[in-house]
């Protein structure tokens, strides 16, 4: 007779009395009462872990969100000569920093777009496509509208972010990036 609580006596999976098992068994004894008994304190730990885990990670967003804000306006960078592109041609090049992707497009014979590259869903390149109007990221099948940046089609639902054009001396530059439409 065992004095334990019934609900804490091991009990083998095929539920014959220890004598009856096999060797191995005993050498590795499976008690599932006991394995899957978890204390106050430790669920206590788990939740307060877990819910660190959640503010550090809040905290994290929230300083690169205002790291973001406090860099201040880029700086004034030539992109290309307006010669350089014909209608319906596009020029690839780096702004406001050297690893920022972006796409310059000749719309028309006056006018010109530029947005970052990168899809706002998960980041895949997205391709020029001026005689259909739209901008296709490939990766997920994104669609975004090639005079606004606005997502057209596919699972991205922020636009892509617009970079400020300025023509002046037959040079077009990139004053800067415009604040993502909510």
């Amino acid at each position: 007779m065992s004095l334990e609580p019934p609900d804490l006596v091991p009990v083998a999976p095929d539920g014959r009395p220890p004598e009856e098992q096999p060797r191995w068994r005993q050498a590795f004894p499976i008690d599932g009462p006991q394995d899957d008994y978890r204390s106050r304190r430790h669920f206590a730990r788990f939740l307060v872990l877990t819910s660190l885990a959640f503010v550090v990670g809040q905290a994290w967003i929230v300083l690169l969100s205002v790291r973001r804000r406090t860099r201040g306006q880029p700086p004034v960078q030539d992109v290309a000569g307006v010669a350089e592109l014909l209608v319906g041609n596009a020029k690839l090049f780096a702004y406001p920093r050297p690893g920022d992707a972006c796409v310059l497009v000749r719309v028309s014979h006056e006018q010109f777009v530029a947005y970052g590259q990168q899809c706002t869903h998960l980041s895949c390149p997205v391709i020029p496509q001026p005689v259909e109007g739209k901008f296709h990221c490939p990766c997920h099948e994104g669609v975004f509208d090639l005079h606004t940046g606005q997502p057209l089609a596919g699972p991205p639902r922020r636009p892509l972010p617009r970079i400020t054009l300025d023509i002046r001396g037959g040079r077009i530059y990139a004053p800067g990036v415009q604040p993502e439409a909510l």
